[in-house]
C-alpha cells in the first residue's frame, strides 16, 4: 500500500474514537501493553513527559516542545487530533513524521493489529513510540487522547505529568462529575514522579492530592503561580492558564535538562513556528476580523467567545458545526444572540446535520440558516461581511479542520 492507501486503510478499517465515538473507546490498557510489548518497549527508550487535562492539552504540550527545542534538544510530540494531516500527530522538532515510515511501520505491523483488533489510537501511539525510539529523540512530550487511566499513552513511565484543567467532555466516557473526570484524568499520576495541575476546583483538588499522596508523587499547582509575562505566539485569552502550567514544568524540567531564561523566552515567542500548531485563536484575515478556534466544549467556548466580545464589530457572523455527540444543551446557552449564524456539518461520520444544530440553536435565540458545507457556510460568511464585521468559525475541531 501507498501511503493515501495506508492511511485510508488506518481509518476505515480500525475504530477511531473522533471519527466513530463510543465503538472505539477501550475499557483497559490490556492492547496497549500488548502492542509495545510486540514493539519491544519503544517507550523505555527516551525521556517522556505525559500531558492530560479536559482543554489546553495539545496548547501546553507543544509550548513545552518548543522551549524544549530552543534548549537545544531533539524533541518528539505526539498530540491528537490531527486538522489536515494525519502526520500532524507525530513530529520531531516540527517535522512530521515521513510518509514512508508511516507505511512501513503499518505494513510490518498489520498482521498484529488485525489479529489484536486494536484502535486506530492505540496503533497510532505505537508508531509514535517506535518512530521516536528509532530517532532517538531527547525526549518526548506525549499528550494524552482522552481520560488518561486507561488511555494507550499511559504505558510510559515520564519524567513528569500534567493535567491541565477539568471540565465536562467526554462524559459518557470519564463520568458525570468533575470529581470522576478528575479522578481518570488523574490516572496518569505515577510513583515518585511530580504532576503538575494547572487549574483545579475545590472538588477536584482532593482528587489530584489524595492520587498524589496514593504514590507518594511530589504535586505542584501552576494556579498559585503568578501570570507570565513572555510573549507567546499562541494569542487565546485562555493561553494565560496553559502558559503558567508551562512555566512551572519547564522550572522543574531544569532538573534533567539545560533550560535557559533565553531559551524560555525564544519557546513561547516561536512556539507555533516550532511546532506547526494550528487552530488555536488563529487570525485567517484582519478586514474583515476572521478568526477561528477548536474549542468545543463548554469550558474553552466560555473563554472564546468572551475573547470575541472584547473587539469592536458591526456585526458578528458565526460558522458554527458540531459532532453528534456533543451536549447541546450546555454549549449552545454561550453564544451570542446577537449574531448572524451558518449552520453547517462537518465532514466526519460523526457530523451534526445542521439542520438539526439550527432548530436547536432556535431554543436558545440563535437564528440563521444551513448550508452544505462548512466551506460553503464560510464563502457566504464572507460575501455577507463588510470589512468591519467579525467572523467566528468554530463549534468543532473538524470545522476549523476543514477552514485552515
Amino acid at each position: 500500500m501507498n501511503y493515501k492507501e495506508t492511511t485510508e486503510w488506518m481509518f476505515s478499517q480500525l475504530p477511531m474514537f473522533q471519527m466513530q465515538g463510543a465503538s472505539a473507546y477501550k475499557e483497559d490498557l490490556t492492547n496497549a501493553l500488548l502492542l509495545v510489548g510486540h514493539l519491544k518497549n519503544p517507550e523505555n527508550k527516551f525521556k517522556t513527559i505525559h500531558v492530560a487535562g479536559t482543554n489546553g492539552k495539545g496548547s501546553t504540550s507543544s509550548m513545552l516542545a518548543s522551549i524544549l527545542q530552543e534548549s537545544g534538544y531533539k524533541v518528539g510530540l505526539y498530540t491528537s487530533p490531527h486538522l489536515k494531516d494525519f502526520r500532524e500527530r507525530v513530529r520531531i522538532n516540527g517535522e512530521m513524521i515521513s510518509e514512508e515510515f508511516v507505511v512501513d511501520f503499518v505494513a510490518q505491523n498489520k498482521s498484529f493489529f488485525e489479529a489484536n483488533e486494536l484502535s486506530f489510537f492505540e496503533m497510532t501511539v505505537g508508531l509514535a513510540f517506535d518512530y521516536f525510539a528509532k530517532e532517538e529523540v531527547d525526549v518526548a512530550i506525549i499528550e494524552v487522547g482522552m481520560g488518561g487511566r486507561l488511555d494507550a499513552t499511559n504505558v510510559i513511565k515520564p519524567l513528569i505529568s500534567v493535567i491541565t484543567n477539568i471540565g465536562f467532555d467526554h462524559t459518557q466516557f470519564l463520568g458525570n462529575t468533575l470529581e470522576a473526570i478528575a479522578g481518570e484524568k488523574a490516572g496518569i499520576i505515577k510513583q515518585n514522579t511530580p504532576v503538575v495541575i494547572g487549574e483545579y476546583t475545590e472538588e477536584t483538588k482532593q482528587v489530584f492530592v489524595a492520587k498524589a499522596e496514593e504514590n507518594n508523587a511530589p504535586i505542584y499547582f501552576a494556579q498559585e503561580t503568578p501570570d507570565v509575562t513572555y510573549e507567546c505566539g499562541l494569542l487565546g485569552d485562555y493561553q494565560v492558564h496553559n502558559k503558567k502550567t508551562v512555566l512551572l514544568t519547564t522550572n522543574l524540567l531544569k532538573a534533567s535538562f539545560d533550560i535557559t531564561e533565553e531559551n524560555i523566552k525564544a519557546g513561547f515567542k516561536n512556539v507555533v513556528l516550532n511546532t506547526g500548531l494550528l487552530g488555536r485563536w488563529q487570525v485567517l484575515n484582519e478586514k474583515p476580523f476572521v478568526v477561528c478556534d477548536t474549542a468545543h466544549n463548554s469550558h474553552g467556548l466560555k473563554i472564546v467567545l468572551n475573547q470575541i466580545q472584547k473587539y469592536k464589530f458591526k456585526k458578528l457572523h458565526i460558522v458554527l458545526g458540531a459532532v453528534n455527540d456533543k451536549d447541546l444543551d450546555s454549549i449552545l446557552p454561550l453564544f451570542p444572540k446577537k449574531a448572524i449564524y451558518y449552520f453547517c456539518k462537518p465532514n466526519v461520520p460523526r457530523g451534526l446535520d445542521a439542520k438539526f444544530l439550527q432548530q436547536k440553536a432556535s431554543d436558545f435565540g440563535l437564528q440563521g440558516k444551513v448550508y452544505n458545507s462548512v466551506s460553503g457556510a464560510y464563502k457566504k460568511a464572507v460575501e455577507q461581511a463588510d470589512e468591519n464585521d467579525c467572523i467566528y468559525i468554530g463549534g468543532s475541531t473538524f470545522v476549523v479542520a476543514e477552514i485552515v
